[in-house]
């Protein structure tokens, strides 16, 4: 459903994303982890069209993202890690806005921004101004404008920032339910036990570049180990083994 190849973007002399190649099956979970720094939220913000890649391409579903923009991206759902809102708008003037940025409008929208609203717990919110949105509230704005459209495929940075418990569980359902639909979702996230938990196959970037790939059992083959659990490989593929050494002396 998502397919990088060669995926290069670079800033001035360093190179965030190091000719990347990644295929992303249709109907699943999966999960893009990295430490600070890795490449992972340049990478998936080419793959939403907002950054151009210096080299290589994306592919949704079949269109590639800057020969195809339009196709590619009516396909496709992004929640940023850093998202900017219209804060002078409604929460439904937002939703409606960004379904007619897909061409879609009308009584069937209107039916589908109530709801999201209604998932949320935000339909009572949502003739009121964004401005006047809880960080937690603006975050499940942002996920609902993401899905307003139907897409096939979400990419997804950082989804947990801002959500209570009860919302985040819900977030964890509503993507199972996505990819048991057949939708595709592509999840950056430093929760490993989320990732864990959700994630039907994972990804490990490490200075732009793809270090393992594969089920947790073949991510522990990667890390050479029969049993370990995701944090432990993840700190073996980045190298960051040293630090949780330290941690435990620290600890005692």
């Amino acid at each position: 459903m998502i397919r990088l190849e060669g995926l290069t973007k670079t800033y001035g002399s360093f190179t965030a994303v190091d000719g990347i190649d990644l295929d992303v099956p249709k109907g699943g979970l999966f999960g893009l982890l990295g430490p600070n720094g890795a490449g992972k939220t340049s990478s998936l913000r080419m793959i939403a069209g907002i950054l151009r890649p210096d080299a290589g391409r994306v592919l949704v579903d079949g269109f590639d993202i800057v020969e195809d923009p339009y196709r590619a991206k009516a396909r496709l759902g992004y929640i940023p890690d850093r998202p900017f809102v219209y804060e002078k708008l409604t929460g439904r003037e937002l939703l409606r806005f960004c379904a007619a940025l897909y061409g879609q409008e009308g009584e069937e929208i209107e039916e589908r921004i109530l709801e999201l609203l209604q998932l949320w717990d935000l339909d009572r919110w949502g003739d009121e101004l964004v401005e006047t949105y809880s960080h937690g509230m603006r975050q499940k704005l942002i996920i609902s404008s993401a899905l307003v459209h139907r897409p096939r495929a979400l990419v997804i940075d950082e989804p947990m920032v801002g959500l209570d418990p009860k919302a985040a569980k819900l977030l964890k359902d509503l993507l199972r339910a996505f990819a048991d639909s057949g939708g595709t979702a592509l999840i950056s996230t430093h929760t490993l036990e989320f990732a864990e938990a959700l994630c039907d196959r994972l990804a490990v970037i490490n200075e732009g570049r793809i270090v393992a790939y594969g089920t947790m059992d073949e991510l522990r083959a990667s890390a050479e180990s029969d049993d370990r659990g995701l944090e432990e490989i993840f700190l073996r593929l980045t190298g960051g083994e040293s630090q949780a050494e330290l941690l435990r002396v620290l600890a005692g």
